[in-house]
């Protein structure tokens, strides 16, 4: 039987990117997807994931479970709550920047972290702390945000918002070690960085820790 990686997704836009890479990385595996705008959207003006957002969450979780051999949480921000509620799924829960984070940990000790939405630096900041307290590393994080990169990503003007980005990380100032792009969405601006230290972005990580995963 062919194996499934399941997606929970906060915007319909990822399915093609991450169907897309799971064909480039296992060819042959079989995707599933599941949308839900609200929790994103609550989250964000609520500052953050609270209990009904979280039951609402563990509800997304099982539906996407369906047929799935792994899930990948696409949304950063609530995506650290979906890992936690893998014990309640009955299949691995992948977020989505861990392995980003894991990598972004690995090239060094200072770290920018670039967001378009502010309510992701501080999920991606307590993740990449965390990879490093369990590497036994320490971390010097500095934080910035494409006030204006949103704003063309919900008008469907997904060149604009890439630039956007590119020009937020072009902006850095050194030095840094690596640069980590907080939303999965941002992974097109990777290519257009002229930064000189690694730019990591989170999907495709993501979609080869789901399929080691699903192979062990």
């Amino acid at each position: 039987m062919t194996s499934t990686v399941g997606f929970l997704h906060t915007a319909a836009v990822h399915e093609s990117t991450f169907t897309g890479l799971v064909e480039d990385v296992a060819p042959g595996m079989h995707t599933s997807h599941l949308v839900d705008e609200s929790l994103l959207a609550d989250a964000r003006t609520r500052g953050g994931v609270d209990e009904d957002i979280g039951d609402r969450l563990l509800a997304r979780l099982r539906e996407a479970a369906i047929g799935a051999d792994v899930i990948v949480c696409t949304c950063s921000t609530i995506s650290g709550a979906a890992e936690a509620r893998a014990e309640q799924i009955g299949v691995p829960v992948i977020r989505v920047d861990r392995p980003m984070a894991e990598a972004a940990v690995a090239a060094g000790a200072r770290i920018a972290v670039v967001a378009a939405l502010a309510s992701t630096l501080g999920p991606t900041t307590e993740l990449l702390r965390e990879v490093a307290t369990s590497a036994g590393s320490s971390l010097q994080i500095t934080e910035y945000t494409g006030t204006d990169a949103w704003a063309s990503f919900e008008r469907g003007d997904q060149a604009g918002y890439l630039r956007s980005i590119a020009a937020t990380v072009d902006a850095i100032p050194g030095p840094v070690d690596a640069i980590v792009l907080a939303q999965a969405s941002m992974a097109g601006a990777v290519e257009r960085c002229r930064a000189d230290v690694p730019v990591f972005s989170s999907p495709r990580l993501a979609v080869e820790r789901a399929v080691h995963v699903i192979s062990i």
